[in-house]
């Protein structure tokens, strides 16, 4: 006897009736730059389809993701000047302020996460306050939470660090606490490796270094125990939701991650990850649409419960068929 697996691939219907793996809308956050001045959409360079908005077309942006069913954005923002501790990333009239103020008040349902990090505040580039040529961990904790907690003040769902200092999800945690915000969630950028996919990203979000790199406060590439750990102490921190960034070059980490972890998991499929998907696609070199597609489910089948991904819009007009 010949054991035939095909006979559960032989048709479309069949192969809708067995899948293992379902992607959906839901599934997705929207990342979102934004920038001071009035009707700007300016198109992003290295990520083609990307754009620079303006506080009322964010909004506008906002409200068509939410009519494709996309439930959730993350907003990253351009402030109007910058200095050594980037103290705009806490004014209460920045510019990621003024952006959740104004899509909480049109679409009061979607959920909208801030990225919660120093870099593209600081004039130096790096993601907390530099001491002596390195970065201070601990003296970077007080601006992270203050930081965070005008975000909530403003009416933020999430608050999401990205800066990977130690303590820092607890440092949030008791500010927000402590000011009466404990409905406001924590996603925790909780395992995020020192990775080259986030190229097109620093352009977008002009947050570079401009002295030496991030490997010392983000993780090895070829460390897969650490992972856990960052996860498991973050968890124990109050992180609501865990993150792993980058996705695709670390579906291994996603499946140990979400084996371990006893709240949401999300991926960060990056900036590199779409950029060359873009790059081959206008060459010609691979079908575009299918490439996505597989990618996102790719991530979904390792694990990630959400996907934080610039396919969205794209993905969601194709699953919404």
């Amino acid at each position: 006897m010949i054991i035939r697996p095909r006979r559960l691939r032989r048709t479309s219907a069949i192969r809708d009736m067995v899948r293992e793996t379902t992607l959906s809308v839901k599934d997705f956050i929207a990342p979102l730059f934004v920038k001071y001045g009035q009707g700007e959409k300016e198109p992003i360079s290295t990520m083609p389809g990307q754009y620079h908005f303006s506080v009322d077309t964010i909004v506008k942006e906002a409200e068509e993701l939410w009519a494709l069913g996309i439930p959730s954005v993350i907003l990253f923002g351009l402030p109007d000047k910058k200095d050594a501790e980037g103290s705009r990333s806490w004014a209460e009239d920045g510019i990621v302020q003024q952006a959740v103020s104004a899509i909480k008040g049109r679409l009061p349902e979607m959920a909208v996460i801030t990225d919660v990090c120093l870099c593209e505040y600081t004039d130096h580039g790096h993601c907390g306050v530099i001491k002596d040529g390195k970065v201070d961990n601990d003296a970077t904790l007080e601006l992270l939470a203050r930081q965070a907690l005008t975000h909530a003040k403003a009416g933020a769902d999430f608050v999401a660090p990205s800066d990977m200092m130690d303590g820092r999800v607890a440092a949030i945690r008791n500010a927000l606490d402590a000011e009466n915000y404990q409905d406001t969630g924590i996603l925790s950028y909780a395992v995020k490796y020192a990775s080259a996919f986030y190229g097109p990203f620093r352009e977008a979000a002009d947050s570079a270094p401009q002295f030496g790199d991030r490997s010392g406060y983000q993780m090895d590439p070829a460390n897969a125990i650490e992972a856990l750990k960052e996860a498991e102490l973050d968890m124990e921190e109050g992180a609501d939701i865990i993150m792993v960034k980058p996705a695709m070059p670390y579906l291994d980490i996603i499946r140990r991650v979400r084996e371990l972890s006893l709240v949401p998991v999300a991926a960060y499929n990056v900036s590199g990850e779409y950029a060359m998907v873009k790059a081959a696609g206008m060459k010609g070199w691979i079908d575009e649409k299918k490439v996505m597609m597989e990618m996102l489910t790719s991530i979904k089948r390792a694990g990630a419960d959400i996907i934080l991904t610039y396919f969205a819009k794209e993905a969601a007009g194709i699953l919404n068929q």
